[in-house]
């Protein structure tokens, strides 16, 4: 199949799905297929530079909704020459376009939300949420319906989605969604990161790593380590915060609350990635994600393939495969439920911890492995590109394990 696939960004510091979109376009292309990337980038970004497939840049977009001109004639001429068009994300114009586009051609499109559907964001965002009702109907609502397919990465995401906004219609369908195996020495990147960050060597380290935004808990995560250290006393247990900021304020504010005690063993490391973020994640202990809204994690997947326990909140919607396989645990999105799952993890004795990380390649190898959820998704997307007509009943497939 010849594939296009239509997101906002490719910039690696926005987050989201953008890293799975890198790696599983070039596991389908080491399955013959082609596939080619629609963005909204401006042409000469840095980042586009290192993506393994042909990207087709069409800004600079204007704004945060990123409207730009060039993308829907350029797609209304070509949309033939593709068996399926795939988008990521909503609420930007790389979903409405692909829309305008496409709608009432033979050309099927497939639709990833990527947890955009999520009410905690409407109860979290009120006044963005009335925005969002007014452009619903005429936007969104109408590229979800028309869409051969809405791709879901959990039974918990799918239900979710139907909550938030009103009228929803849609072809609902679960699919698997993974990540790449590290594809580095372990050792030597768990060297480069302890090179990078000293103070951690031979401390019990706690893991965050991902984008320092309000809804992935990060402050929560700060004062629950505060009552567990203070509690414990432990000179050898370290908290490492690892991400780009969503903003400069926000990191002021961790930086902060992370200063009181001044002794408090935190260190923010920055923005980690190629070994020094495998590094990190070998290096921990355990990985903590107390998110209040988080659809995937795919950095909580890419800590089980280092065999590192999670320790997630149950708003990860990944929350119940990896309690299950006793990968992980998982509590309440508070203060005294990240404590709890802390304490949880140091009161295991180190045999536990062991089978705990043995438990978390499992996982890992069972649910989110990379190889398996293309050839899940490449079944889905021909099953329906072979379709002479679109199925126009609500569908959800369950995942194949």
């Amino acid at each position: 199949m010849k594939i296009l696939r239509s997101i906002h960004s490719l910039n690696p510091e926005i987050g989201g799905p953008i890293e799975s979109v890198r790696q599983s376009s070039l596991a389908m292309t080491q399955r013959g297929h082609e596939v080619e990337i629609a963005t909204l980038d401006a042409p000469d970004a840095d980042w586009l530079g290192s993506v393994a497939v042909k990207v087709h840049a069409f800004g600079p977009a204007r704004g945060s909704y990123g409207y730009t001109p060039r993308f829907v004639p350029w797609l209304r001429k070509r949309r033939a020459a593709y068996d399926a068009v795939i988008v990521h994300g909503i609420w930007q114009y790389s979903s409405f376009a692909v829309w305008r586009a496409l709608r009432a051609t033979t050309t099927p499109y497939f639709v990833f939300p990527h947890g955009m559907l999520d009410p905690w964001f409407n109860r979290t965002y009120p006044l963005k949420h009335l925005k969002k009702l007014l452009y619903w109907r005429w936007g969104e609502y109408r590229v979800l319906r028309d869409a051969a397919a809405v791709f879901f990465t959990s039974e918990e995401e799918r239900r979710l989605a139907a909550t938030s906004f009103s009228p929803y219609r849609c072809n609902g369908v679960v699919v698997d969604y993974g990540t790449a195996a590290p594809a580095v020495d372990l050792d030597l990147a768990r060297e480069k990161f302890l090179d990078r960050v000293p103070q951690v060597r031979g401390k019990r380290l706690m893991l965050f790593l991902g984008r320092l935004h309000e809804k992935k808990g990060c402050d929560l995560l700060i004062h629950a380590f505060r009552d567990v250290w203070q509690a414990r006393r432990d000179s050898d247990l370290h908290l490492v915060i690892a991400g780009p900021a969503a903003t400069d304020e926000y990191l002021r504010e961790l930086k902060a609350s992370a200063s009181d005690p001044p002794e408090l063993p935190i260190t923010f490391a920055g923005m980690l990635s190629g070994d020094l973020k495998w590094g990190a994640l070998a290096c921990a202990e355990a990985f903590v994600l107390p998110s209040h809204q988080e659809n995937f994690g795919i950095a909580v997947a890419e800590a089980l393939a280092c065999g590192t326990p999670v320790l997630i909140s149950n708003q990860v919607n990944i929350w119940r495969e990896i309690v299950a396989s006793e990968a992980g645990f998982a509590d309440e999105d508070t203060r005294e439920g990240t404590a709890r799952l802390l304490n949880r993890w140091l009161a295991l004795d180190a045999d536990a911890q062991q089978r705990m990380r043995g438990a978390a390649r499992g996982c890992f190898a069972a649910h989110f492995e990379l190889g398996r959820a293309t050839e899940n998704l490449l079944d889905v997307i021909a099953s329906f590109a072979a379709r002479e007509t679109r199925p126009a009943t609500t569908l959800t497939l369950s995942r194949t394990r």
